[in-house]
């Protein structure tokens, strides 16, 4: 996993503090019933020992790819971005023009998404199939399904 990941320094404060949270609470109670379950006796048929070794490794895991993702980080300031086009952190409402229907999104950085909120991520196929479209551009983007095609209706900017 190389290259840049794009966030607000509000997304990369919320990345360091999940981390914080994961290695500095987290792991340290694992470690406590990993140390607790150790104690009950033979390690080989002990399936709490097992449980709390997986959960460790698991939770281990995902501080390595925060953490990975905070050492590549690139913050971006939104404000210095152009307004005509559509660039990381603004909304924009396009046409699906298979189903006539509209949708909005926000591109967003890692540590923002939120996909029941319509916070995309930027490196995402549509995200990236959307950047650098201006109002009345239609972009064709390559998803497991086919080609979905949006018409791009209109762009909003964060103040």
């Amino acid at each position: 996993m190389s290259g840049s990941v794009p966030m607000t320094r509000e997304g990369y404060n919320r990345l360091k503090a999940e981390v914080a949270h994961l290695e500095g609470v987290l792991m340290p109670e694992i470690t406590e019933k990993l140390a607790a379950a150790r104690e009950e006796g033979d390690l080989k048929e002990n399936a709490e020992y097992h449980a709390q070794r997986e959960n460790q490794g698991l939770l281990q895991a995902k501080i390595n790819e925060l953490k990975s993702k905070i050492a590549r980080a690139d913050i971006v300031d939104v404000s210095q971005l152009p307004k005509d086009e559509v660039v990381f952190g603004c909304k924009v409402t396009v046409k699906d023009l298979t189903y006539q229907d509209e949708e909005e999104f926000t591109l967003v950085g890692v540590g923002d998404d939120d996909l029941d909120a319509g916070k995309i991520l930027v490196t995402s196929p549509i995200g990236q199939g959307l950047l650098g479209k201006k109002v009345g551009q239609t972009a064709e983007i390559s998803v497991p399904a086919g080609i979905q095609k949006f018409e791009v209706v209109k762009i909003e900017h964060p103040e």
